[in-house]
């Protein structure tokens, strides 16, 4: 199925009664863990998922440990932080006084002439972190939650506080919800970005209270039926919080000189709940943990989270069907795990629904898988700071960086606080990612890579193309590479035309017989010194490359 023939089936969608909708292509399919055949196709669908991007080596890797030990590893992610961010701003003419060229800045006192800096060089280094991923779900959970649990560097302004609200979505991408959650809450940069450091009793602010539930807990369906008196209940609970940004560390502390110590009292969707008001030094966290207790004791909570996994891991679509059959059993399975993040994807992971063939190829990629997916697929190198410097790394991560944002996803800067509207905003949802504007510079850069290359800081980041050939079985076969080499870059399966068409690209558009190219690569093997025949072979396989990668199939995962 190509790109054309997948939108096609919206046309099919019809209202249904209760607001969902009922879509021909759907399947009804469950949570049943999936008992069908394990091949390549099914692998790639795994990884495609959940990791930005992944090799040859990876499939063949992951083939061999079947699905149980594949799901698993995926999901053994690394509780130790990565290296922290560098400074690799501090050339001359722009020294950073505080901070010393390849020490990092995380701990340093704000600077209004470099705090610019150091954001961009969180944004490459996160960058750095994305195509340097171990093989597990990590990175992919951790922009999940920069999505829902979101924040903007513009806003907090303040690159520790940047840096430390990362660090604490990173630490708890696969830990409990409900930690996640209220971690969230009294978090520094959270508290800065949605006012909560400004919510006082005299003048209760309604920010947080009113997102913790509409868009971190809650939700808008059919059953979130919170009032407005539950928000003002809640940002009466709230008051108090403060941030400290003379700190060095920034500090969060209690104020209760600030705080409402009255009772709140809730609606009749929390079971009209009355939390009752506290005047200790502790009465902040008390309260927070009342009313966390009565918000995830609400089973909508579960079924919010869970749709919003679904929408961002299988499709984005839920119809009646999914609704009855993966949403409902997959938010009880998360409860009665104590709102474990790890449970509930291991459950949506290992079931026929996620490998259904419907819900295979059927999205667009988002900036970062299309970025990452090329890195890893691609014999692409890479700088590294022991043998290039920091500098030179972190300008080439943030050649990715860049183009994510002029692709529509700017790390670290959601367009608001309900996060980037392709995973959320009816009915386009994922189709956002591609206009006329941004499809031509997704198909320019990895024509630039392949063919030109980006050169900065003295390296040059450039595909090698006669590497990228040799990770296939017989590249001296025309037909052989152009099959393997779709079947790298593409979800779904190639029909037979695309992998005649393909292989044309390496025969002249197919005026010349199969052999011309079979004795080209052999003389390349024999006789790697013949520069004309060499740039002959490079040539056509940056053309076939170029070829796949401008597929509208290549889009999709």
């Amino acid at each position: 199925m190509n790109r054309k023939e997948f939108f096609s089936f919206k046309s099919a969608a019809v209202a249904a009664p209760d607001g969902l909708k009922d879509i021909k292509r759907r399947t009804s399919t469950g949570l049943n863990k999936y008992t069908g055949v394990w091949t390549k196709s099914e692998v790639k669908h795994l990884l495609g998922r959940t990791l930005f991007g992944f090799s040859k080596s990876d499939i063949s890797n992951f083939l061999s440990k079947g699905l149980d030990t594949s799901v698993t590893d995926l999901l053994n992610t690394s509780a130790v932080a990565p290296s922290p961010p560098l400074n690799n701003y501090g050339i001359a003419g722009n020294v950073d006084p505080g901070v010393a060229l390849g020490q990092t800045w995380i701990d340093a006192l704000p600077d209004g002439n470099f705090n610019g800096a150091r954001v961009g060089s969180f944004k490459a280094w996160w960058f750095g972190l994305i195509l340097n991923q171990d093989k597990t779900i990590l990175e992919k959970m951790t922009l999940f939650w920069h999505d829902h649990l979101a924040t903007q560097t513009e806003t907090v302004n303040d690159p520790r506080m940047i840096y430390a609200h990362h660090a604490m979505l990173r630490a708890g991408a696969m830990g409990n919800l409900k930690t996640l959650v209220r971690n969230a809450t009294i978090d520094a940069g959270m508290l800065i970005y949605l006012n909560g450091t400004y919510n006082t009793k005299s003048a209760p602010d309604e920010n947080y209270a009113r997102e913790l539930q509409e868009l971190f807990c809650i939700g808008k369906g059919p059953d979130s039926k919170y009032t407005e008196v539950d928000v003002k209940a809640a940002a009466h609970l709230l008051t108090g919080w403060r941030v400290n940004r003379g700190s060095n560390p920034v500090t969060v502390a209690f104020d209760v000189t600030k705080h409402d110590t009255t009772d709140k009292q809730f609606s009749s969707f929390y079971g009209d709940t009355k939390i009752t008001g506290r005047n200790t030094t502790n009465a902040g966290n008390l309260e927070l943990d009342d009313m966390l207790t009565m918000i995830f004791n609400q089973n909508e909570v579960a079924k919010f989270i869970c749709r919003k996994l679904y929408r961002y891991f299988v499709y984005y679509e839920i119809d009646a069907n999914v609704e009855t059959n993966v949403i409902t059993p997959l938010a009880d399975h998360f409860r009665t795990n104590n709102y474990s993040i790890k449970a509930v994807l291991e459950k949506l992971l290992l079931s026929e629904h996620f490998f259904d063939v419907a819900n295979r190829a059927c999205y667009i990629k988002s900036p970062i898988d299309h970025l990452g997916g090329f890195i890893q697929q691609t014999k692409t190198a890479m700088p590294s700071i022991g043998a290039n410097g920091v500098t030179c790394v972190y300008d080439h991560w943030g050649l990715y960086s860049y183009y994510s944002n002029i692709l529509g996803l700017d790390l670290g800067d959601p367009p608001n606080v309900a996060g980037w509207q392709a995973w959320y905003q009816a009915p386009q949802f994922h189709e956002i990612w591609i206009n006329s504007d941004s499809l031509p510079k997704r198909n320019q850069f990895s024509d630039f890579i392949l063919a030109g290359g980006y050169t900065k800081t003295g390296f040059t980041q450039k595909s090698d193309v006669l590497a990228m050939a040799e990770m296939f079985s017989d590249p001296s076969d025309p037909d052989k590479l152009a099959a393997e080499a779709l079947e790298l870059f593409l979800t779904l399966d190639a029909s037979a035309s695309l992998k005649t068409s393909t292989t044309n690209l390496l025969l002249a558009g197919g005026t010349i017989p199969k052999y011309n190219w079979t004795n080209a690569w052999n003389l390349w093997k024999s006789t790697p010194s013949d520069t004309a025949n060499k740039n002959t072979v490079t040539y056509l396989l940056v053309l076939m490359f170029k070829g796949i990668m401008n597929l509208e199939e290549y889009q999709l995962c």
